[in-house]
This record gives C-alpha cells, structure tokens and sequence, in this order.
C-alpha cells in the first residue's frame, strides 16, 4: 500500500518556512538548516517511468513533498527521451512497459555512455529470483517489488544515493595515500586490483559490476572473517537496518557465477552473513551474530 503522508514527507513539510498574512502576522521564523539527506533529496532529479496513471501520480506526489525533482514517462521511448535530454540521478523503472521493456530501457541507459551514470532502482510485481537477477545483470542498482511503502522506497533511493557518494569519494581521493601493493589483492587463485576495477581467475580477466566489486573488496578487507548481512547491506548499499532485502542473496549468486570455480571461495554462513576464503564450500553452521541478529 502506498502511503501519500510518511515521515520524510513531514521532516520537509517542516523545514518550509510559513509567510505571514494580515497584520497581525507573527515574524517568519529563521528556516532550519538542512540535513544532509534532505539537502541530497533537493538536488536529486527523478526520472519515474511507470505507466500505470494513478500509481505515477501517487509517487510523484510523495516524491516532491520529500524534496526530490521529479519528472515522469509512461513508455520507454519517453523514457530513453527524457533521460538524454534531463539526465536524471535516480531512475525508477517499472519492468512491464507498453512498448518497451524496462529491461531494454535499462540497457540503454547504461550503455549510452552518460557520465555519471544514474542510480536505477526497479519498481515491478515481478518478483521472482529470475527476474531479480536479471535486473541486476542488465544494470539496475536495486530492485523493489510491487506492493511497497513509500517510506521504503525513499529509504533505499536514500542509501543508493549514500552509497554512491561514497563511492565517488574513493574514486576523487584515489589511492594516492595507499599503502603500495594495497590496490591488488590475491588470495588462492583470484586476483582484484581496486585500482583499475579489475578481477582476474586464473589470470583471466572476470567483468564484474561497480556493485559487485564492492561486495568482493568489503569480503576480501578480512579474508576468512564473517561480514553479517546488516554490516554489508549497511556498507555495500548504504541500507538502513530497518531495511531488510534479498539483493545482497541475488548479487553473491550472481558474482559466484561470474567467478567460476573461485566463487566457491564465498561462503556461506547460514542466518549470519558471508567470508571469503581460498578453499571451496557451499555453507558453514550457523554463528552467533555478536549483535544478536540472525542475518
């Protein structure tokens, strides 16, 4: 169900500064400064590509009282259009176009070569493991099924936006400061240089997403040590803990398929989370989380 009054709606809503009316007005108050999630928000330009008329009118409606810029499309074409004219931060994408298939429209947009790249977020009813997982593969950054809160949604845009910023951080700073021989990480027969976002297996070369390499680097920053599933969801994604997700599940199948032989290197740690070892298993007995959580 969607929710047209959430909490960030209010935290906005609260920060707008009333003007005074008649002459009995009271002075307008100094506005508060703004936080960083809501200064991101203000900037972030939406592009909503849903085709159902009442659902795009519902988003849009909480997305700008949550201080986002939004502009909408109800096929793909008018997608691809708006996206090369007003290149947006955050696409949300619903799968089952009237012409064509968000899939195709995320395909697009990844190879269209826009620099930065946006954060897609999928927004359908499917939600089989496939179909997640061939989401992910064409590009999309996130994947949430049809029904879901609104206060959801704009958490996860919140934690991709977090997560990339992040990201760009470590990209504009570099490894100027590295210490030398850091940049290249091996273990048995895998080889990562974060430098040049390569992976290699048995020195050849593996194509791995921005995601997936740092899923594998936040694995292979302690080999042999369990990362919980909060602990990556949190540093991966940028997740709040309120958010629990299957993507994480999704994305270590699809980086062992990718990895071959080697990704039976991740291990499974049943209810707890994920470590990364040079010796192949499939899944360990369940551990306690220190934090009391069961993953």
């Amino acid at each position: 169900m969607l929710f047209r009054t959430t909490k960030e709606t209010e935290e906005t809503r609260s920060l707008m500064t009333r003007t005074p009316t008649g002459h009995g007005a009271q002075p307008t108050r100094a506005p508060q400064p703004l936080s960083a999630e809501t200064a991101r928000r203000c900037k972030a330009r939406v592009l909503l590509v849903e085709d159902e008329a009442d659902l795009a009118t519902s988003l849009s409606y909480n997305l700008e009282a949550a201080g986002y810029q939004v502009s909408s499309a109800m096929d793909g074409t008018a997608a691809l259009r708006l996206a090369t004219a007003q290149p947006p931060d955050i696409v949300l994408l619903d799968l089952m176009l009237p012409d064509i298939s968000g899939l195709e429209v995320c395909r697009r947009i990844r190879a269209s070569g826009q620099t930065p790249q946006p954060i897609v977020i999928m927004v359908t009813a499917r939600g089989e493991e496939v179909d997640r997982v061939v989401g992910f593969e064409v590009g999309a950054d996130d994947y949430l099924v049809k029904p879901f809160s609104v206060r959801e949604l704009l958490l996860r845009m919140e934690a991709r936006q977090r997560a990339q910023s992040v990201a760009d951080e470590h990209e504009h700073v570099g490894t100027a400061g590295a210490a030398p021989g850091k940049a290249r990480i091996t273990i048995g027969n895998l080889e990562v240089d974060s430098d040049s976002h390569q992976v290699f297996v048995n020195g050849s070369e593996v194509h791995v997403s921005a995601l997936e390499m740092r899923l594998l680097l936040h694995l292979l920053a302690v080999p042999g040590k369990v990362r919980y599933r909060r602990e990556l969801l949190t540093e991966v994604w940028g997740y709040h803990p309120e958010v629990s997700s299957r993507t994480l599940d999704t994305h270590v199948k699809r980086l062992r398929q990718k990895l071959g032989e080697v990704g039976a290197y991740i291990h499974t740690v049943r209810g707890v989370g994920y470590r990364i070892v040079a010796q192949s298993a499939t899944s360990e007995p369940r551990k306690r989380d220190p934090e009391g959580n069961k993953g």
